[in-house]
This record gives C-alpha cells, sequence and structure tokens, in this order.
C-alpha cells in the first residue's frame, strides 16, 4: 500500500510516508515508511514537515517534544509555521571508509567529496556505493558534497527510494559533521548547506569527540491536502 501510494505514476508521488499518531508522553510519534513501503530510519527533513503539519493540525504550538525511530526529538517552529529548528541525535562514532566519512544521524550516511557536482551522475555513483560488498545488506545514504561559498553543495542519493532525493535531512547534517572533523574545527558551528529543494542551515557544539547540540534547520510549507481512497 505504501509503495502504492508513493508511486509518482500510479499513486500520490513521494519519497516516503509518515504517519502522526498519539504517543504517551509526548505530543506525537512520527511514523515514517520509505518509498519502498519499507519501514524507515530517521528522516530529518521529515522530521522538520511533520512538526510543521503537527502546527498545522493545531496539536503543538511553538515548541514540541515527539518520538521517531531513533528516540525522542525536540523542535521548535516559527509563529508563521515556515521555519522548523530540528534538534537531531548526539553522534559520537565517525570513521573512515578511504577518502570518505562514514557516520550515523539517525540514518547512516556515507559522505564523500566531489567535484563539478551539479554535472555529477549521482544516481550512478550512489548506486554504486550503496550496492558494493561493505553496504549492500543494510544500505546506506550515499551524500556528495562540494564546497560552495560559505557553506556546501550536497547531492543525496537515499536508501529506500534508491534514486536522488532533492534533500535529505540526516544526510546534510552527517555532511556538516563530517566537514567539522575533516577541517579540525571545534566549538560551536553553523554550516550552511544548498540542495537541490532549498537551503538548510546546521548548528552543533563538537568538543573533538562528541557531536552534540546539533540542529538541523529549515523551511517546510505545505503544498497541498486531499483525500485517496485506498483498495483492498
Amino acid at each position: 500500500m505504501i509503495a502504492g501510494l508513493c508511486d509518482r505514476r500510479f499513486g500520490i508521488g513521494a519519497d516516503g510516508i509518515m504517519f502522526l499518531q498519539n504517543k504517551d508522553g509526548y505530543d506525537f510519534e512520527m511514523v515514517y515508511y520509505n518509498a519502498d513501503g519499507q519501514p524507515s530510519s530517521m528522516c530529518g527533513n521529515g522530521g522538520r514537515c511533520i512538526v510543521a503539519f503537527a502546527k498545522f493540525l493545531g496539536i503543538i504550538d511553538a515548541e514540541t517534544d515527539f518520538l521517531a525511530v531513533d528516540g525522542p526529538h525536540h523542535a521548535k517552529i516559527s509563529a508563521t509555521g515556515d521555519w522548523v529548528s530540528l534538534q537531531m541525535i548526539d553522534v559520537a562514532d565517525i570513521h573512515k571508509d578511504e577518502e570518505a566519512y562514514v557516520l550515523n544521524t539517525g540514518s547512516p550516511h556515507y559522505v564523500a567529496f566531489a567535484t563539478d557536482l551539479a554535472n555529477k551522475n549521482v544516481y550512478a555513483d550512489g548506486y554504486a556505493v550503496r550496492n558494493n560488498d561493505t553496504y549492500k545488506a543494510n544500505g546506506i545514504n550515499v551524500n556528495f558534497v562540494e564546497p560552495s561559498r560559505e557553506g556546501y553543495f550536497v547531492r543525496t542519493f537515499e536508501r529506500g527510494v534508491e534514486d536522488e532525493t532533492y534533500a535529505c535531512g540526516t544526510g546534510v547534517t552527517a555532511v556538516a559533521l563530517a566537514m567539522a572533523k575533516h577541517h579540525n574545527q571545534t566549538g560551536s558551528i553553523q554550516t550552511p548547506i544548498k540542495v537541490l529543494g532549498g537551503d538548510l542551515n546546521i548548528r552543533f557544539n563538537y568538543d573533538g569527540n562528541r557531536f552534540s547540540d546539533i540542529f538541523l534547520e529549515g523551511p517546510a510549507k505545505l503544498v497541498f491536502e486531499g483525500d485517496v481512497e485506498i483498495g483492498d
């Protein structure tokens, strides 16, 4: 059913579907499925969007605490409901696979440098990494990064979607952390990142061993609302 709804020709069309449900002790619980119909690990931009959805429904106001697959999350949303700041999980484990960085920001990510990223075949190159002997069994999201002005330009091949996505929240978070480690930056850091879907900001603290107080920030916009009939 999920895969059918996500189909871009015969369904609604989506990279995944989120469900907002009641959860004792929290404002709500976020349940997310990838476009292939399988339960997913954390979706960062999805988390921002479901916060905006909760505000749209009147469930929350300016702040919220909700539960996702990777644990509790805190978030703030602007009065106009179009800018969301979402706290991500702390990260301590980050290692290298040759020249790339590998880490988990709620979902597993592979971060590799690229040149002429605007013209890169992200599908082919990302597919090759995601399906190599190391990552094929469990899959991994593959992020290609290139310096851009004061921040970075990022494109992502996402497992589960099995294609490039225009914005991956856990992916840009992974990139920001990996770049801080790569450049030996510590302290309070802000990293603006441009993706095909728009502009995001990641801010965090890094003491040289652990990344904490990580926030993924960016816009969330209501595109449409409607009804769909689900067959047998």
